[in-house]
């Protein structure tokens, strides 16, 4: 175990093949769906120094041809091979306390082991990532390529409100709404559900378009914060109390607003909240590349 109570993954023989796994399994929506995934990961990377972007790249399977977005799902497609990696995900708060405490709300709530949350996991692969010893990446303890794909995956689980949601409800797994004329869970609905009628509205069913939005409104509207979003004054490389506080507030705020089982979700709420979909993306974007530049290097420096 890692001192933050969090498992951790060993090195594997073969790490590829048990990436290849990943497509041969069906799409479960979790977290973000895959487009929010695929578009914080696509957002990182352009965002990453080159010394960072030369240690993601070798990371990354052949197969994956450089591109960190194409795997960043992976982590949701491995948890019946990997049943401890479940309630990495996600973050239980008190019911309508709209606060989180990581040494009150990060631990199994079977055997009381801190650091069983996605804040708990993003230390214990952070610290992995961390302590790499440059090329090659396979022979030190741990299995990097996987550090680096549950890394990305969570720093973008952490900024999806319902990720640090309400213990009675899941996080909203147990709400069942109207998503205008279908019937779903209100976590769907921020997993997938507003992304993909942003893109059905907006973008003609793409998702480029909408990444494009994201990334101008961060270098534009957003340029100003920026800068705010990539410290957390812990003298860490990650703050995901931080991540977390703003999610446990952003689903106060927004997605729990006015919502109870059975209500009919339409244009109010898909208008109120699509701009807090775009900000957390951007977000959750920007703080994996800063954490990333942060802690990989090429293995020349001492």
């Amino acid at each position: 175990m890692a001192a933050s109570g969090v498992r951790v993954v060993q090195a594997a023989p073969a790490p590829s093949l048990l990436l290849l796994a990943f497509f041969l399994l069906p799409s479960f929506a979790r977290g973000w769906g895959t487009d929010g995934h695929l578009i914080v990961c696509k957002i990182a990377q352009t965002r990453l120094t080159e010394a960072a972007r030369e240690v993601v790249e070798a990371l990354l399977p052949e197969y994956a041809a450089g591109d960190l977005s194409s795997l960043c799902s992976w982590p949701d497609h491995v948890k019946f091979r990997y049943p401890w990696s479940s309630p990495l995900h996600y973050i239980d708060t008190p019911d309508h306390l709209c606060n989180y405490d990581y040494n009150r709300d990060c631990r199994d709530v079977r055997t009381g082991e801190k650091g069983v949350c996605v804040a708990g996991a993003i230390r214990n692969y952070t610290d992995q990532l961390l302590h790499h010893k440059g090329p090659p990446f396979g022979q030190g303890q741990y299995n990097l390529t996987q550090a680096l794909l549950f890394l990305s995956h969570f720093m973008g689980d952490i900024h999806q409100p319902l990720h640090v949601g309400f213990t009675s409800d899941k996080g909203g797994n147990t709400i069942d709404v109207d998503w205008f004329e279908k019937r779903q869970v209100l976590h769907q609905v921020w997993d997938s559900s507003i992304i993909e009628s942003a893109k059905q509205r907006f973008y003609n069913d793409s998702v480029d378009g909408l990444i494009q939005d994201v990334n101008n409104n961060i270098t534009g509207i957003w340029a100003d914060q920026v800068p705010r979003w990539t410290t957390c004054g812990v003298g860490g490389p990650a703050c995901p109390d931080v991540d977390a506080t703003e999610s446990i507030n952003e689903a106060c705020n927004w997605a729990y607003r006015n919502v109870t089982n059975g209500t009919t979700l339409g244009d109010e709420y898909f208008h109120a909240s699509l701009p807090v979909v775009y900000q957390r993306l951007a977000q959750g974007g920007v703080r994996l590349a800063s954490v990333l530049n942060r802690i990989l290097w090429d293995g020349d420096e001492d």
